[in-house]
């Protein structure tokens, strides 16, 4: 008889607000490697929270057996981690642009080398074969994503990716039982995803470690994966085993194109395509930007005239992040660097906001800067001003482009939802719309497609196609998926590691 390591037989949430829609029935056994999937908002993150026992259930009718093991709490043998481009206990004072702000960062926030130390002598196992052990896969992670490189920077000027990297060394130093991560791929370039999964592999193999992966998309559940457990519309579906999933569950898009044309021909009506025509967007010349002895970009030349559709690419690291904080005028270290932004050299006069009003933005910065409750539709008109927050009250016919927006997005009913209580893609989607809701000359999206499902990614994907289509219309972009890029992407910029070419 299989052992059930976890089994919920008709549980239900004590908080009415995060219930499901039916009773959770759920058994994973011993040696079963589970993917939890679903569409945006369909309810992963809130089983999950049902399996670590964030949502107590009525009857605490969930059950674990971790035998043998010499951890008898479930937070020994479950660890959770979720990646929503948080920093973790840093983030309370983390506001947005400190990422480049390095003089603002207090000098008590860790580097982490000395997090990662701290986490290591934590986990430790006292007798030698355990300590050994745990030294060999510290010694393997810390290969396998280049720690080495890190350990002097501090937690808080992290890339997206270096993030996640940092998020899962420390997470598997833990050696649990059952790891369960959300969205363990996105941020990630394609070698270290292919690495991550070949690690999960030998951990499985060498280990007992049970791995439960949630994922946005059919396509990203890894051939370790025994079996899938559908969730829809707040409802847990039956366990099913891998192959017969895929071959029964087809990823398609669900979205009506002409639809979303109208909508955004509507949306786009007021606008004078020859004030768009001719010039520069930006013109950068020899930029060279270092942090301490640490050189990010040398070097760099680079010209966006109006119009082009670019594509930013570049392993975790590389500066594409900072580059963009440069575009932005987010980054003070553009004041010493020959820029032209928008026909005009950096430091003659002309404020942030100058720039900033002529640029919709997304970015994993972004989403971290986001910590406040508001209601979804305030979200999207913080873009109207640029601002992380709304100061600025929206009069009711910009509320309506907002909404409107939101409808092109398919989220307009969330508008009155909170920000903070939706789901982390549909969280993106709110601030794709922010960066869209001022009709923009120039877009900046760096990883606008993350944590979204395929229907949806398919949708924003063509949305950003159908936009970028018009006459004057600059685009950047910033993936590590090639099949994310839209068609109309006609140049592209390749980063690497002090440098570029």
């Amino acid at each position: 008889m299989e052992q059930k390591v976890i089994e919920i037989v008709q549980g239900v949430t004590r908080h009415p607000l995060y219930r499901t829609k039916t009773p959770v029935d759920l058994c994973i056994c011993k040696g079963e490697q589970i993917a939890i999937v679903g569409e945006n908002g369909s309810g992963k993150t809130r089983l999950v929270d049902i399996i670590t026992g964030k949502l107590p259930l009525l009857r605490n009718e969930v059950a674990y057996d971790f035998s043998p093991s010499p951890y008898p709490l479930i937070s020994d043998n479950i660890k959770s981690i979720t990646f929503r481009d948080s920093y973790g206990d840093h983030d309370g004072t983390y506001y947005y642009q400190q990422r480049w702000n390095q003089h603002d960062i207090d000098d008590s926030v860790p580097t982490v080398g000395t997090l990662l130390e701290e986490c290591f002598r934590n986990n430790c196992r006292q007798d030698e074969a355990g300590s050994r052990r745990k030294e060999e896969l510290r010694d393997k992670l810390y290969r396998l994503f280049h720690l080495e490189e890190l350990e002097d920077k501090r937690i808080i000027t992290l890339s997206s990716g270096e993030l996640r990297k940092f998020q899962l060394t420390k997470t598997l130093l833990a050696a649990p039982k059952v790891l369960i991560m959300d969205n363990p791929y996105i941020g990630l370039d394609s070698t270290a995803r292919e690495q991550l999964t070949d690690l999960l592999k030998k951990l499985i193999a060498e280990t007992d470690l049970q791995v439960i992966l949630v994922l946005s998309r059919n396509s990203d559940i890894p051939d370790f994966i025994t079996h899938v457990i559908p969730v829809k519309d707040l409802e847990v579906l039956p366990k099913t085993e891998r192959n017969a999933f895929l071959e029964q569950n087809p990823e398609s898009a669900h979205f009506d194109a002409h639809a979303i044309e109208l909508m955004l021909s509507e949306l786009q009506k007021d606008e004078k395509p020859e004030e768009n025509l001719g010039g520069d967007i930006l013109k950068f010349n020899n930029i060279h930007i270092q942090y301490g002895k640490r050189v990010i970009l040398d070097q760099l030349n680079w010209q966006v005239k109006k119009g082009e559709k670019w594509a930013l690419k570049g392993q975790n690291g590389s500066g594409k992040s900072t580059l963009l904080s440069l575009v932005c005028a987010d980054n003070p270290q553009s004041y010493a660097c020959d820029i032209e932004l928008f026909g005009k050299k950096r430091g003659t006069g002309e404020s942030i906001w100058d720039i900033k009003k002529q640029i919709g933005y997304v970015s994993p910065e972004m989403h971290r800067a986001y910590l406040k409750d508001m209601p979804a539709l305030d979200i999207v008109a913080s873009g109207l001003n640029d601002s992380v927050g709304l100061y600025v009250r929206p009069k009711p016919e910009q509320k309506e482009i907002c909404v409107k927006w939101m409808e092109l997005f398919g989220i307009a009913h969330l508008k009155d939802s909170t920000f903070l209580k939706i789901s982390s893609g549909e969280q993106r989607l709110c601030l794709l719309a922010r960066a869209f809701v001022k009709n923009p000359p120039l877009l900046i999206l760096d990883e606008p497609l993350h944590g979204l499902d395929h229907s949806n990614r398919e949708r924003v994907k063509f949305i950003i196609e159908k936009f970028a289509e018009k006459a004057g219309k600059t685009l950047i972009m910033v993936t590590h998926y090639a099949e994310d890029l839209p068609p109309v992407i006609s140049h592209e910029l390749v980063l690497c590691k002090q440098g570029n070419r």
